[in-house]
């Protein structure tokens, strides 16, 4: 059974919550995205079930500069909620976040960021990481 989301300006079907269900909210634009836990396709960017992964497959603007590979800052995003659902931080992840602009203790890079338990899980895009230009428009 499907249902409809709606957080600010994003309207998202879904299926039904369960027990095994993952659900990540990306601020500002407040779109909520609903999956079962380890069911996610991978889009072959960042590691597999990572909130890179989750916002390809969802079609959510998420700068990946260096295709996920840990190799740049471009998809840095604020963990808000649901921090302990989440991979630790690695040391090639720490250090790359060492370069990263606005830094905070809940920063993290979306290309590495994996989901490892279901539950709910909320995300913000800086502002100044946000680009919603497209060279192929």
């Amino acid at each position: 059974m499907s249902e409809e989301k709606t957080h600010g300006t994003g309207t998202t079907t879904v299926d039904a919550p369960g027990e095994n269900t993952v659900e990540v909210t990306f601020l500002p634009e407040g779109k909520t995205v609903t999956f079962e836990h380890g069911k996610l396709p991978y889009k072959d960017h960042g590691k597999e079930e990572s909130l890179l992964d989750v916002a390809l497959n969802y079609g959510i603007h998420l700068d990946h500069a260096c295709g996920g590979n840990c190799a740049c800052t471009t998809c840095h995003i604020w963990v808000k909620e649901g921090a302990d659902l989440l991979s630790e931080l690695e040391d090639d992840e720490a250090d790359k976040l060492d370069s990263a602009a606005d830094l905070q203790l809940n920063s993290r890079l979306g290309c590495q960021t994996v989901i490892k338990k279901p539950g709910k899980v909320v995300v913000e895009i800086p502002a100044w990481n946000r680009n919603y230009v497209s060279e192929e428009h």
